[in-house]
């Protein structure tokens, strides 16, 4: 006797299933007027904050405007403060090194006054160098710059 035949893979009886090939449409969870309302309703919101937003930028500028209108009196009378304070100190200065030069007064070459036509109490602004004339050369090298933006 021998072995017996192989059984040969045949389909189950009745057949394969049908395979399902129909198109299966996405879940719609908003309609079309219902996704442009609400596109409608996010940007009008978002305009809202922006325009809160806006409104707020504009007080802190009036603000800042406002303080810097206050402050920049303050600053410039400061300053010229300053400027007058090291007038006083560059005529110490000269008094205290020329104190031993025989007919040297402060503010004039030996005794005459350089501007003759000018009153006595008239302010007469130094030039940068001269202004910086009792300071080491690095200072009035880091100020020039400034002094070319004026």
């Amino acid at each position: 006797m021998g072995t017996p035949a192989k059984l040969q893979d045949l389909p189950p009886k009745g057949g394969y299933q049908s395979i399902p090939f129909a198109r299966v449409p996405a879940k719609t969870y908003f309609k079309g007027w219902q996704m442009i309302a609400g596109y409608a309703g996010i940007s009008t919101f978002g305009l809202f904050l922006y325009w809160l937003n806006v409104k707020e930028n504009h007080r802190n500028e009036i603000e800042m405007r406002s303080a810097r209108n206050v402050m920049y009196p303050l600053l410039l009378a400061e300053r010229d403060r300053e400027y007058l304070k090291q007038l006083r100190r560059n005529r110490d200065e000269e008094a205290e090194l020329m104190k031993n030069v025989e007919g040297w007064e402060v503010g004039t070459w030996y005794g005459e006054p350089v501007f003759k036509t000018l009153p006595k109490d008239k302010l007469i602004e130094p030039t940068f160098q001269e202004f910086y004339v009792h300071t080491d050369y690095k200072h009035m090298a880091n100020r020039a710059d400034v002094k070319l933006m004026n």
